[in-house]
């Protein structure tokens, strides 16, 4: 069963969105693989504005979310996860509004393992698992969600009707509409990922507002086929384990799992994608790790 992804996203960098009276959305210049058109900031709240992932430091999208709240006061910024594309841009933000800054933590994967991790981040206040944060006429709650990252928070916005919508979560890397959410180890974690994804599953929520590309406002029916597409390419990796000669390492079943059409420039990322299932499964005991690489456990 395969999500059927959305990647029409007219809204130009810049320029500001207005998804619901209380909720904003301004894309940072940093396309890419990974990021789509860019990183999504949310502003959350009129008069006093939570920011909602700055995203990288980049000097423009820091003028244009001082632009989108001119006349406004900055009181918080929030933090997803301390990936960098989404922290980074907190300091200079905190700077010139004198804001608290929020979030799970610091990024937990040490500097010498893993890649696209912001050390720098550490938040005035440390959110765990059902933290609220609350605003005039609006509540988040935090809900903390690994997999794409070990940090990775959630927020699930409850608000006055002449601010937003009922049932909307801000998903972050969690759950994306334009893509399947990278998870690579040691930082990602698959079995985590799984679990999350069942836990937002099960909320029932009618809007979610990603970190990158459009929103997903049929969520229900598109987490049931990315779970179903997690579960269908784990059991092609464990098929593709059983078949090999002997111990394979991640690369080696890029070709045999995704087949020869995979563009080149996607090969490490699709192994790294393969080695949190392979994790998974070692940990599980479908699979033995021997020195980086894994074999089938009959």
């Amino acid at each position: 069963m395969n999500p059927v992804f959305r990647r029409d996203d007219p809204l130009v960098p810049g320029e500001v969105e207005w998804i619901a009276p209380g909720i904003r959305r301004v894309i940072c210049n940093n396309p890419g693989p990974f990021t789509f058109r860019g990183t999504n900031t949310y502003l959350i709240g009129r008069g006093e504005v939570a920011v909602l992932d700055p995203g990288p430091v980049d000097a423009a999208h820091l003028d244009a979310l001082l632009a989108a709240t001119a006349g406004e006061r900055v009181t918080r910024v929030l933090v997803s996860h301390t990936h960098r594309d989404h922290s980074p841009g907190t300091a200079p933000l905190k700077a010139v509004t004198g804001a608290e800054t929020l979030g799970f933590g610091p990024h937990l994967t040490p500097p010498s393992e893993g890649e696209g991790g912001d050390h720098d981040f550490s938040p005035d206040t440390r959110l765990a698992d059902g933290a609220v944060v609350e605003g005039e006429g609006w509540r988040l709650t935090a809900l903390h969600t690994p997999g794409h990252c070990a940090n990775h928070l959630c927020f699930a916005l409850e608000a006055d009707a002449a601010l937003a919508p009922s049932g909307v979560l801000f998903s972050a890397d969690h759950v994306m509409a334009w893509s399947t959410s990278i998870v690579s180890p040691p930082d990602g974690d698959m079995a985590d990922y799984m679990r999350s994804l069942d836990r937002v599953a099960a909320r029932g929520d009618s809007l979610l507002l990603p970190g990158h590309g459009p929103a997903q406002d049929d969520p229900g029916t598109y987490i049931a086929a990315l779970i179903a597409h997690r579960r269908e390419r784990e059991a092609a990796v464990l098929s593709a384990l059983r078949a090999a000669p002997g111990p394979v390492s991640a690369t080696e079943l890029v070709r045999t799992v995704y087949g020869s059409s995979l563009e080149e420039r996607l090969v490490p990322a699709a192994a790294r994608s393969l080695l949190a299932h392979l994790l998974k499964l070692a940990r599980e005991g479908a699979a033995r790790e021997e020195e980086g690489q894994f074999r089938a456990v009959a």
